[in-house]
């Protein structure tokens, strides 16, 4: 091979070296990603059988209807999401009419959101007692809260280790 006669095989060792962890970096993410989004699903899961304090025999029947709601629920919210981005992109190239059809979308997304909202609520109604689904409302808050709490109090310790280290 006569374009190698410039490198040693231990430089090409350390180039595939190099290459392959490139390459791997990604899925290595991914999967820290995943174990993140399992460890926070795992918490939800328990934080609102406990606030709600639902049987073995309502959970069976309310987790699979409340992953559907949520499933869809965030299928909406991508949409609004990508809706926004796509003004925030274009607004100056954008015209009237298709800032029309954005603001149009935009406000289907959000009666989609109050109807899916609605139909949730009367499945909740089927599923569980009455004082549960006022349990399911205020768990959801609370935990929403708590999300809140935790990632303030992360990044506090995160700006506190960074201030620690420049003395």
């Amino acid at each position: 091979m006569i374009f190698m006669n410039g490198y040693n095989t231990n430089n090409m060792k350390r180039i595939i070296f190099l290459i392959i962890i490139i390459l791997t970096f990604p899925m290595i993410r991914t999967e820290a990603q995943n174990t993140n989004l399992e460890k926070l699903n795992n918490y939800k899961i328990g934080f609102f059988t406990k606030k709600i304090n639902l049987t073995s025999a309502e959970a069976e029947k309310f987790w699979p209807a409340y992953n559907d709601y949520q499933s869809q629920r965030n299928q909406i919210q991508l949409e609004k999401l990508k809706l926004n981005r796509n003004f925030n992109e274009n607004e100056n190239s954008l015209n009237d009419v298709q800032l029309e059809e954005i603001g149009d979308k935009l406000v289907d997304c959000l009666v989609r959101e109050s109807n899916l909202a609605v139909s949730f609520h009367k499945k909740l109604k089927e599923l569980l007692p009455p004082a549960k689904v006022i349990r399911y409302y205020q768990a959801e808050n609370q935990y929403k809260l708590q999300l809140l709490n935790e990632l303030q109090n992360a990044k506090q310790q995160q700006k506190g280790l960074r201030q620690g280290r420049n003395f």
